[in-house]
C-alpha cells in the first residue's frame, strides 16, 4: 500500500492496521480475563453459601426434630463450607489465572497479512500449547459485526468477529475469526467493510446487492460472425415454438 494512501486512514492506531503491521490486543483485554473467572469463583461461593443458608431456614421451619436452630446449624457447617469452597474454586482458579496471560501474549492481529500485498486478508495467531494461525480471505468474508459485552464495556475494548461463506454453511457456531480486546474495534470493522466494498462484483459483502452484469459472447477460433448468426436464428425458432405451444 501507498504512503500517501495510508495518511488517508482515520487516526492512530488504525495506521498501523491497514499497514499490514502486527497489533496485539489492548491489555486491558488481559485485566478483564483476569476478572472474569474471579467474578466466577465469587459468584460461585456467594450461590453456595446463601443456599446452605436458605435451606438451614427451610429445614428448621419443615423439620424442627432435624434442625432444631437455624443458627446453630449455621454456625456449626459455616466453616468447613466455606473452607471447601476455597478449596475448589483454587483447583481451577490459580491455573486458569496462570495460564490467561500466556495466552494473551499468543494473540497477534493483522488485516494485512505479512505476505499480502494489497489487503488481501485477515491474519489472527493464538494459542500456548498448540498454537493457530489462520488466515481469511476478503473474498471470502459474508459477515462483519462488532460487539461489546459488560466485561468489555468495563473496560472500553470490543471485539470484531469475521464470518465466512464456507465456515458459516457448516455445522460450526459462532464466527470463524474474532479480534478481540481491541480499544478501535469499531474503526477496524469500518475499515474491513470499506476495503471489502473495493473488491470487484461479487467479492464483496455477503449483504450486498450485486447489479448482473451482461458479458459478451466471447470469440474464438472457428466462432464467426456466420456461425453466431445462424445460432441466433435457431434460438429464436426454439422460442417461437415454445410461445405456441
Amino acid at each position: 500500500m501507498e504512503k500517501d494512501v495510508e495518511e488517508k486512514v482515520i487516526k492512530p492506531p488504525i495506521k498501523s492496521v491497514t499497514s499490514g503491521k502486527i497489533f496485539k490486543p489492548s491489555k486491558a483485554f488481559l485485566h478483564k480475563n483476569l476478572l472474569q473467572p474471579v467474578v466466577l469463583a465469587v459468584s460461585f461461593w456467594l450461590i453456595v453459601v446463601l443456599g446452605f443458608i436458605g435451606a438451614s431456614f427451610l429445614g428448621a421451619a419443615v423439620e424442627p426434630e432435624k434442625i432444631p436452630s437455624a443458627i446453630q446449624h449455621i454456625n456449626t457447617w459455616i466453616v468447613p463450607i466455606n473452607f471447601w469452597i476455597i478449596v475448589i474454586n483454587l483447583v481451577w482458579l490459580i491455573p486458569v489465572l496462570i495460564y490467561i496471560p500466556f495466552y494473551f501474549k499468543s494473540l497477534e492481529y493483522s488485516v494485512k497479512a505479512e505476505t499480502g500485498e494489497t489487503m488481501p486478508e485477515i491474519y489472527v495467531k493464538q494459542g500456548v500449547v498448540t498454537i493457530t494461525r489462520k488466515h481469511v480471505p476478503f473474498r471470502t468474508i459474508t459477515n462483519i459485526s462488532s460487539r461489546a459485552g459488560i466485561f468489555d464495556r468495563l473496560f472500553n475494548i470490543g471485539s470484531v468477529h469475521i464470518e465466512t461463506a464456507g465456515y458459516s454453511g457448516s455445522h460450526q457456531t459462532g464466527p470463524e475469526v474474532k479480534l478481540e480486546g481491541i480499544v478501535f474495534y469499531e474503526e477496524v470493522r469500518d475499515f474491513i467493510l470499506n476495503e471489502l466494498r473495493k473488491f470487484k462484483a461479487p467479492y464483496v459483502t455477503g449483504t450486498e446487492v450485486v447489479p448482473r452484469i451482461e458479458e459478451p459472447v466471447p470469440r474464438t477460433e472457428g466462432l464467426d460472425d456466420e456461425i453466431l448468426i445462424t445460432l441466433r436464428e435457431i434460438r429464436d425458432i426454439l422460442k417461437n415454438q415454445k410461445t405456441q405451444k
